[in-house]
């Protein structure tokens, strides 16, 4: 009797963090969309109170409509960069246009940054005289 209560305890520990463990993982390291957003980079700042971010701004052109009745704004494109290299980079591109490749996660962790798409690479910089 006591070996089948402690097997079957076992067993449900098992499945209990298999389960939690698929979950996080789903959560927060599976990468559910990956691709290509082009715009003006509006900032890249590095912020944080407890774990200090790469965070950025990206301005679409064209416009979406807001959430009030008769309201326009900018279609704003927000990323988290790992990379500090990558972050210096795009920092010396504020204010041209860019097309930087992202994946987008489920959920966003402190370390790696406030926003759950993650800029990892930048394609393509251009200013109004073309691409350099």
């Amino acid at each position: 009797m006591k070996k089948t209560i402690i097997v079957t305890v076992s067993v449900i520990l098992l499945i209990a963090c298999c389960g939690l463990g698929g979950f996080l993982w789903y959560k927060y390291w599976f990468v559910f969309a990956e691709g290509v957003k082009a715009g003006n980079l509006n900032k890249v700042e590095y912020k944080g109170y407890i774990f200090k971010t790469y965070e950025g701004t990206l301005i679409q052109a064209g416009l979406k409509s807001g959430q009030m009745a008769g309201t326009v704004q900018s279609n704003e494109f927000r990323f988290s960069v790992v990379d500090k290299e990558l972050a210096d980079s795009l920092m010396r591109c504020s204010g041209k246009n860019v097309e930087l490749h992202y994946k987008q996660y489920k959920g966003a962790l402190p370390w790696r940054g406030m926003c759950d798409h993650v800029v990892d690479g930048i394609i393509a910089v251009s200013d109004d005289k073309g691409i350099w």
